[in-house]
C-alpha cells in the first residue's frame, strides 16, 4: 500500500510587526494654535521645483502645529517667519500640495492614476520623513505594501532596495519569487535598472531551483523506499 509521501514546505517570509497607523490628531493640534503668541500669523506661497509651481496661500500657523520642521522654519527669528513666499526644491507639484493637504486635512492624496499611486506614496513618504510627520510617512508605507503587484514589484524593489526600506525589500522579493509568471508577463523583468537588485532576484530564483531540486530527491527517496 502507497503511503502519502511528506515533503517540507518552504521557509515563510522574514515576518515584520503589521504597520500601525495611531489616530488623527488633526483637531487636538489645531487646537494648540489658541492662546500660542509664538506661532506666526498670516499666510505663505509656496514655488515648488526647478519651475517654481505655486501652492498659494497656506497658514503658517498651521503648518507649524502640524510638523516640526514648519515650526522651525517660521519659528521666532527665522527669515521665513515674514517671508511671504518660501522656495522648495527636490520634490514636484503635487507631491509637496500633497504633503500640505494632509497636513491641513489629514486626507492621504496618491492621485487617481492607478499606475502613478505608488511612486506618489515613495515620493511622499520621503517628504514625510524630511517634513518630519511621522502618521503621513506610516500611511505611505501602508499604501505602498498594499499596492506590490505584477507591474510595481519590481520598481518597489529597486526603491526599497535603494531607501533601505526591509520590509518593502522583503515582501516585493517574496510576491516576484511567487508570481515570477506575472511579473515576466507585465514587464516587470524589462524594468529592472539596478544591478544588485538584479543579482539578489537571479539569487533567489537559484535557491528555489535548488530547493525545488531537494523537494524532488527526497520524493523519489520516499518513493524508491515505499516500492521496497
Amino acid at each position: 500500500t502507497l503511503r502519502q509521501v511528506c515533503v517540507a514546505a518552504p521557509p515563510p517570509p522574514p515576518s515584520f510587526a503589521p504597520i500601525v497607523v495611531p489616530p488623527s490628531t488633526l483637531g487636538a493640534d489645531l487646537a494648540t494654535t489658541r492662546g500660542d503668541a509664538s506661532l506666526p500669523q498670516g499666510m505663505v506661497t509656496f514655488l515648488v521645483g526647478d519651475d517654481e509651481e505655486r501652492v498659494e496661500h497656506v497658514s503658517k500657523c498651521a503648518l507649524c502645529v502640524r510638523s516640526v520642521f514648519f515650526r522651525t522654519m517660521f519659528g521666532i527669528g527665522m527669515k521665513e517667519r515674514d517671508a511671504a513666499e518660501v522656495t522648495v526644491r527636490n520634490t514636484d507639484l503635487a507631491t509637496f500640495t500633497a504633503l500640505v493637504r494632509y497636513l491641513l486635512t489629514d486626507q492621504l492624496d496618491l492621485g487617481e492614476e492607478e499606475g502613478g499611486r505608488a511612486q506618489r506614496a515613495l515620493d511622499l513618504r520621503e517628504l514625510a520623513q524630511m517634513y518630519q510627520v511621522p502618521r503621513l510617512e506610516l500611511l505611505c508605507a501602508q499604501a505602498l505594501q498594499e499596492s506590490v503587484g505584477p507591474a510595481s514589484a519590481v520598481p518597489l524593489l529597486e526603491a526599497a532596495h535603494t531607501t533601505g526600506d526591509g520590509r518593502l525589500l522583503a515582501q516585493c522579493r517574496r510576491f516576484v519569487a511567487d508570481h515570477a509568471a506575472e511579473v515576466r508577463a507585465s514587464g516587470g523583468v524589462e524594468q529592472l535598472r539596478d544591478l544588485g537588485v538584479a543579482k539578489g532576484l537571479l539569487g533567489d530564483a537559484l535557491d528555489q531551483v535548488a530547493e525545488l531540486k531537494g523537494t524532488v530527491a527526497a520524493r523519489d527517496a520516499e518513493l524508491e523506499k515505499v516500492r521496497a
